[in-house]
């Protein structure tokens, strides 16, 4: 594990890779993207800083993938394979993204979903230390030249040049993909002046050379100024990984935190070095990523999962190690976060590992993922009390399936944790906290009021007061507020 600086470019290549996922596009589609808005940037002669802010806006605008997957899930039955879709038309005529966009009333859902989309991008990309133009002009990832846009409605040159760039790169990209680079350049032409900057469609009409594959190593040669990060700014930007990949599934906000602590805990309880206990901290935090490639519609299933919903679930660990091993600032922890679902006695996933070939940093995360799991609630049960998460603990050490002694650390650390005390940040109020905890994890208003014993009135008056004092409009902006701000411990 490096203890010393890293590229920042490639740690937020990583975050890209999730991004592809959750898109349901291949993996490296935000790399590519990114050295191509970088080719045309030069090729438009634009400062060395706006090059700069291009770089990070064309490799992370798809940061806010996840805020609303769990709603888009719930209307299209599947919210990646909608993005893979209806991607190519996102930017084109209102009669081709109707036609590719099989849910009720599409350009409203579009609209509200672009807009969720946009505020969590702004507020996770402002968390990753890559300056504020970056977080701006996130904010604003599905704007065109023609004012038609999202969620703001900017026009012409108010429209961001990171964004009117990176637009028209993904783009033709995904129709390269789809016809070739006749169908790509078709399309560039057709949208020219409509969505797309005709200064950046002339710049790609008459650039040259090869927009296929890129390899890693050559997109970090395209980073206008390498910055690196030390080690205590890496936990915080693997905060931002965290909160992205838990954003997705609401009952499960804060999962990635949460296990990263109790895992760091019980690993100092047992006096293991404090190189496995950063790594363990770390891989906290990062092991989830690969959730972002499986659908909501499966996280979210109230019942039984079938066979082929347990095939892609055991998929999730798998994704998050490939996108760990392809950036080498992380890829020491691979192996380990890709671990998490193990069990000694062979009945884990994605690998089915035993006992032999699990070490004491696999078997603490996986007792730590394991309790946080069971104290969080799930749609098919409720949240486990702690005296019922220590029985299920306690019979899958009995069945040989976790090691007794991590069993033992992780519930001494978790039991032996205690709550923030003081004023709440924004002067929100206790009860308005209260209301906040239930409705980031997905509650309707109906059902926070039902919880908690108030009017449903009362519950959306509580919200429309927080929202307001946190400076955010949406349940992913509200969630992603109070990650960040400890709100849900």
């Amino acid at each position: 594990m490096h203890d010393g600086p890293v590229r920042l470019a490639e740690i937020l290549a990583a975050l890209s890779l999730a991004t592809d996922l959750g898109m349901g596009q291949p993996s490296g589609h935000a790399v590519q993207t990114c050295v191509l808005s970088v080719r045309l940037a030069h090729d438009l002669q634009l400062p060395d800083d706006q090059v700069s802010e291009v770089f990070y806006v064309a490799l992370l605008r798809y940061l806010g993938c996840t805020a609303d997957a769990a709603e888009v899930a719930q209307l299209s039955g599947d919210e990646i394979g909608l993005a893979a879709t209806v991607g190519p038309y996102v930017m084109g005529d209102v009669a081709d993204r109707v036609a590719h966009t099989d849910v009720p009333d599409p350009e409203r859902a579009m609209a509200t979903a672009m807009a969720i989309h946009c505020e969590a991008a702004g507020m996770l990309g402002g968390r990753l230390g890559i300056g504020n133009g970056v977080a701006e002009a996130l904010r604003h990832g599905f704007e065109r030249w023609d004012g038609s846009g999202h969620p703001s409605g900017l026009a012409a040159e108010g429209v961001p040049m990171s964004i009117r760039i990176s637009v028209v790169a993904r783009d033709v990209l995904l129709w390269q993909r789809l016809g070739g680079a006749a169908a790509a350049r078709d399309i560039a032409a057709r949208r020219r002046g409509k969505a797309y900057d005709p200064t950046v469609v002339d710049a790609y009409l008459r650039s040259v050379g090869d927009t296929a594959d890129v390899s890693w190593e050559h997109f970090l040669t395209t980073e206008p100024s390498p910055r690196m990060v030390e080690a205590v700014e890496l936990d915080t930007l693997l905060e931002v990984f965290a909160d992205f990949a838990d954003l997705k599934i609401p009952y499960a906000l804060g999962h990635s935190r949460r296990v990263s602590a109790l895992a760091a805990g019980a690993a100092r309880a047992l006096g293991m070095e404090d190189d496995r206990i950063s790594a363990l901290n770390r891989v906290g935090l990062l092991h989830d990523l690969g959730r972002t490639g499986i659908s909501s519609s499966i996280w979210e299933k109230p019942g039984l999962l079938s066979q082929d919903d347990w095939e892609r679930v055991r998929l999730h660990p798998y994704y998050t190690e490939r996108i760990l091993h392809r950036c080498s600032p992380l890829a020491s922890l691979a192996g380990l976060a890709g671990s998490h679902h193990e069990r000694l006695n062979g009945t884990g996933y994605h690998r089915g590992l035993r006992a032999s070939a699990l070490n004491e940093s696999a078997r603490v995360l996986a007792a730590s993922d394991a309790y946080v799991s069971l104290r969080e609630p799930r749609p098919y049960r409720p949240a486990h009390t702690p005296a019922q998460a220590l029985l299920r603990l306690e019979a899958d050490v009995e069945s040989g399936a976790l090691d007794p002694i991590a069993v033992n650390a992780v519930i001494s650390t978790a039991e032996g944790r205690g709550r923030p005390v003081g004023r709440w940040p924004q002067r929100l109020s206790e009860r308005e906290v209260e209301v906040l905890r239930l409705a980031v994890q997905g509650l309707t208003i109906r059902q926070v009021g039902s919880r908690l014993g108030i009017a449903p009135k009362t519950v959306d008056r509580h919200l429309q007061n927080s929202y307001a004092k946190m400076g955010v409009s949406s349940r992913a902006g509200a969630a992603l507020y109070a990650l960040e701000h400890g709100l849900l411990e």
